[in-house]
């Protein structure tokens, strides 16, 4: 399964408005778990099973109340059974359809 989340502090770490020492923390928590995973500007992305990431993300959150009173989550799943290395796996076919229709 690939797990999408955000997970951060609703209440800023300074008067900026940022949050990104406690969105560092929450990552450090995927990058230990040995998960493949991808971070972007907006979602961390992890694959395994069910267990193991939503384990995962628990951490991440638990991480960030440690040093908020409040947490925000935003989770997507997508569940498919027997298929593994899916990070990179839909990717590659959404660029082999791109250039299937470029080619037409």
């Amino acid at each position: 399964m690939l797990i999408a989340f955000s997970v951060a502090p609703t209440v800023a770490d300074d008067d900026t408005g940022s949050v990104s020492e406690a969105v560092a923390r929450a990552i450090t928590v995927v990058r230990e778990s040995g998960l493949p995973h991808r971070t972007d500007a907006m979602f961390t992305t992890v694959e395994g099973e069910w267990d193991e990431c939503m384990a995962v993300v628990k951490r991440c959150c638990d991480v960030i109340a440690a040093a908020s009173p409040r947490v925000g989550l935003v989770l997507k799943a997508d569940i498919r059974p027997g298929f593994s290395g899916e990070l990179d796996g839909k990717l590659e076919r959404l660029e082999a359809a791109i250039e299937r229709q470029s080619d037409d």
